[in-house]
């Protein structure tokens, strides 16, 4: 059997050969692309970046606490916060 039609092939392995734009456009088109069962709702996630915006750890879009991109963390029903800032972010 041909797997190769289920691989996703990989343009640049690492960020550090990406630009900028282009790196942050993947990022955000793979959040989106994410199976729906897997993310919070939209408000939850905006309450969630909300939050981290706040927070004295984010750096260029990175938790200093954990070493997340935030918004990819924030995307996630499983994941949560180092510091517990979205205990009541989370889905049940």
């Amino acid at each position: 059997m041909d797997d190769t039609k289920h691989r996703r092939i990989c343009r640049k392995c690492l960020t550090r050969d990406m630009d900028q734009t282009e790196y942050f456009e993947n990022l955000h088109a793979y959040i989106q692309n994410l199976d729906e069962e897997i993310k919070v709702n939209e408000e939850i996630y905006e309450e969630r970046l909300t939050l981290c915006k706040e927070c004295d750890l984010l750096a260029d879009g990175m938790c200093r606490a954990c070493g997340c991109f935030v918004e990819l963390r924030a995307a996630l029903n499983k994941n949560a916060c180092p510091y517990d800032k979205w205990a009541s972010h989370i889905p049940v």
